[in-house]
């Protein structure tokens, strides 16, 4: 939840995000109940910072950006 909240802060603060999607990771987490994997739970993340916040890449692909 600390990079989502990252992300859209800075987002909203106007600038550029790139988010190396391969270096973060999260936990189980339960709703309702319900177990959602961590594997789950992270890529609605990425999905989510995806579609409207950042630019979502692997590590790899974000040192080829900034070289």
């Amino acid at each position: 939840m600390c990079v989502d909240a990252t992300v859209r802060a800075a987002f909203d603060l106007g600038f550029s995000c790139v988010l190396a999607h391969d270096a973060s990771a999260t936990r189980n987490l339960q709703f309702a109940k319900q177990k959602i994997d961590a594997a789950s739970v992270h890529g609605a993340f990425m999905a989510a910072l995806g579609a409207v916040y950042a630019q979502v890449m692997t590590t790899g692909e974000c040192i080829q950006l900034l070289r």
